[in-house]
């Protein structure tokens, strides 16, 4: 909005509104209102929060430590979508597409979980929504999200070609381009890349949402991967860059560089009340849409693949799971973990919370850094 008021109207009879023209001077502002949104709003929600009684509910069987987080106001993740979609639509060109793709996945994940923490609220207990519930409505959204990437691909503003890492001319199609011949069948050659889309997004959504465990934790790691999507969608679209780094160039997706600071200063400012010991959590509301969020932007900007080393922290809690449940299942009742996900983990061996936290933000960085240096070595 302002981006269009002080630059597309203004700009012509007063020559210095020229700066809001600068994509990383809008990524700034993006990110410093959203560090002022979280910080000054905070406590109003906190405090509507405790009104409403909406706390938080542990489960018996995580570790004895946390029960006395009981109570504490969750949802919080309220904060963190207000603080992201309000400076995106003050500071981005909304007449692009892909703002508008990013934002209402954003808004979609957030009301998934939001009806999720919902559920647990009124029935006073920490079970919300069935995990077949939760998994159908994610890739509904993950769905609408491929199809509509599909569509701008057909007006030449989107490519379904992977991006691999280390192989720069290795570009496969995730489109059956033999099927698309085959009349009355041809949207069957999209499947594969609708398929691919769901697994990343959904699967992004859900390791967030699994590493909101401790104060902080969550958030923190998504400070750091929020910051390096920052840096690859501003590479992705711009020219000298791109041709340098020999990426795909999508000059369209760079607009999502004002998302991405502001997704990093809104984090920073829920951190601020999140912090241990926190005094507000994100909830599934909050996890939901910066898992979304995260895995919509890196489709867009053709880093799906880059995504495991971005979120590493994100992956190893997920993967953490899957492992535990399967040697469950498959190994009678034995488990890998003393407990997932990992942080549980440590936790039951011996280390303080936060000495977890802070080591896997250390393990989170070092990721970060992993994925950007993987530009170069192409």
């Amino acid at each position: 909005m302002l981006y269009w008021l002080l630059y597309q109207k203004l700009f012509p009879y007063f020559r210095f509104f020229r700066i809001f023209r600068y994509l990383t001077f809008r990524c700034v502002f993006a990110s410093l209102t959203a560090l002022l949104i979280g910080l000054l709003i905070g406590p109003f929600v906190i405090q509507r929060l405790r009104e409403f009684q909406i706390g938080q509910y542990i489960r018996e069987e995580g570790p004895q430590s946390h029960q006395k987080k009981g109570g504490t106001p969750t949802m919080g993740g309220v904060l963190i979508c207000i603080s992201i979609l309000v400076p995106t639509l003050l500071w981005s060109d909304l007449s692009n597409p892909f703002v508008w793709v990013v934002m209402l996945s954003t808004l979609a994940f957030g009301a998934i979980g939001f009806a999720d923490d919902y559920i647990k609220v009124v029935n006073r207990r920490n079970l919300g929504l069935t995990s077949r519930q939760k998994l159908l409505a994610q890739f509904v959204v993950s769905g609408a999200v491929a199809v509509t990437l599909i569509k701008l691909q057909g007006v030449g503003s989107y490519s379904t070609r992977l991006v691999v890492p280390f192989a720069k001319r290795l570009r496969p199609d995730l489109v059956w381009e033999w099927m698309g011949h085959i009349p009355h069948l041809h949207w069957i050659a999209f499947l594969p890349f609708v398929f691919f889309v769901m697994i990343v997004i959904a699967g992004a959504s859900n390791a967030v949402n699994l590493t909101d465990g401790l104060d902080g934790l969550a958030i923190g790691c998504t400070i750091i991967a929020a910051g390096a999507l920052t840096v690859l969608t501003y590479i992705s679209g711009h020219v000298v860059f791109s041709d340098y780094l020999e990426l795909q160039r999508m000059p369209l997706v760079s607009e999502l560089t004002v998302f991405c600071g502001a997704m990093v200063g809104g984090s920073i400012g829920f951190l601020w009340y999140n912090a241990h010991p926190a005094e507000i959590f994100m909830g599934d509301v909050g996890s939901l849409a910066l898992g979304g969020a995260i895995g919509t932007v890196a489709v867009v900007i053709k880093q799906e693949l880059l995504l495991p080393f971005i979120g590493g922290v994100f992956i190893l809690e997920l993967m953490s799971v899957v492992l535990q449940v399967g040697s469950y299942k498959l190994r009678n009742g034995k488990r890998i973990f003393k407990m997932a996900p990992l942080h549980h983990h440590f936790e039951l061996l011996g280390w303080s919370e936060s000495k977890v936290i802070a080591r896997f933000w250390i393990l989170a960085l070092v990721f970060a850094l992993l994925a950007l240096t993987t530009l170069k070595l192409r």
